[in-house]
């Protein structure tokens, strides 16, 4: 590797650090880290500039992280500024990752549909930006039918009580991504899926992407006065418990994409949802509570705002921070995820693949 790079990382929560540097001969060279973050003293910079100087360029963040606190005066203080921050930095200047604000991002925001239709719109939708066809793009869900979405590898029969889900009328789902299960009643949720090229997250670490694509929804909550945060590593969490679980899945066609979707708890009928889904002692152990009910917290009553302000506000910060164009699904990504709402989502063998 050899030239000059560039590379820019929003710490979540924190500010922005800016790195340019060179590469020669296999290491770093001429490294100048900025950025609006706030640090002391003074020369902690420069001890960071030269803690990167002549590092392999195939150090990866850690060991980049491992360099500057090594080399840091005593008694530095950071604010909005971490050393693996720094090192993520320059990851994604060698990966010649883009910033969000390097696209035309689009909306998708729909009358209601259903379950199955969701599942393969992601899909669809995802695989369009990966090929170039459709700009990175936010949609926003409107649910048609009440809902249990179970990961990709998630076993049907561990995770739902068939008979429960029956007896109120729930749709079961199997999603592409990762993750649990979620619990979905139109009205009650505030589902979103961000579908963004992937060099978009270069440089980040499997646990870095869900923070970076997290963090925009934290400032949103932020503006409605909801000190929220990432929680690894797939969850968003205040003070008063989880409000959103994220998953995510890779899409390798083309030039690759990553679908990033997050469900949020607006209100919940957590003695419903504690009937349908069988959650294990184990994972509410690993969660620090006796009751699957204290597991969420809803938006609603943290807010105290109506669902749809609360979706308003959150586009709006979203289009305040980088841009967001009115689009649609079209023509033909709508007759393909109908094609596949059949053909795959809404089949046993897709639902039960995982018995």
């Amino acid at each position: 590797m050899h030239g000059a790079y560039h590379g820019e990382y929003k710490v979540p929560g924190g500010k922005l650090v800016v790195v340019d540097l060179d590469a020669e001969d296999g290491v770093l060279r001429n490294v100048r880290v900025a950025g609006d973050f706030f640090l002391e003293p003074d020369e902690a910079i420069l001890a960071i500039d030269r803690a990167l100087e002549g590092a392999p360029v195939d150090t990866d963040a850690a060991g980049l992280a491992a360099r500057i606190e090594a080399a840091l005066p005593p008694g530095t203080r950071m604010f909005g500024l971490t050393a693996e921050g720094v090192g993520v930095a320059v990851r994604r200047a060698l990966a010649h990752a883009t910033d969000w604000t390097d696209y035309d991002w689009q909306l998708i925001h729909e009358p209601p549909q259903s379950p199955a239709l969701h599942m393969a719109l992601d899909e669809v939708v995802t695989a369009e930006v990966a090929a170039g066809r459709r700009p990175p793009t936010l949609r926003v869900w409107e649910w048609g039918a009440p809902a249990v979405v179970i990961g990709s590898f998630q076993s049907l029969r561990n995770e739902v009580d068939a008979e429960a889900a029956e007896r109120h009328g729930i749709q079961v789902v199997r999603r592409i991504s990762g993750g649990g299960a979620m619990f979905i009643e139109p009205g009650n949720t505030i589902t979103y899926s961000l579908s963004v090229p992937d060099a978009l997250v270069q440089g980040l670490s499997f646990t870095d992407s869900y923070a970076y694509l997290d963090d925009w929804v934290l400032g949103a909550l932020g503006d409605m006065g909801i000190k929220a945060w990432y929680q690894p590593l797939n969850d968003i969490a205040t003070d008063a418990g989880k409000i959103a679980g994220a998953a995510q899945k890779r899409i390798v066609t083309g030039a690759g994409a990553v679908l990033h979707h997050v469900t949020m708890a607006y209100d919940i009928d957590a003695d419903k949802m504690t009937e349908v889904l069988r959650i294990g002692r184990e994972k509410l152990s690993d969660k620090g509570t006796r009751s699957a009910k204290k597991r969420v917290d809803p938006l609603r009553r943290q807010t105290g705002l109506p669902r749809e302000t609360v979706i308003e506000r959150m586009i709006a910060s979203f289009r305040g921070r980088y841009g967001l164009s009115e689009g649609h699904v079209t023509e033909d990504e709508l007759t393909r995820a109908k094609q596949l709402a059949v053909s795959k989502f809404a089949t046993a063998e897709w639902t039960a693949r995982v018995p």
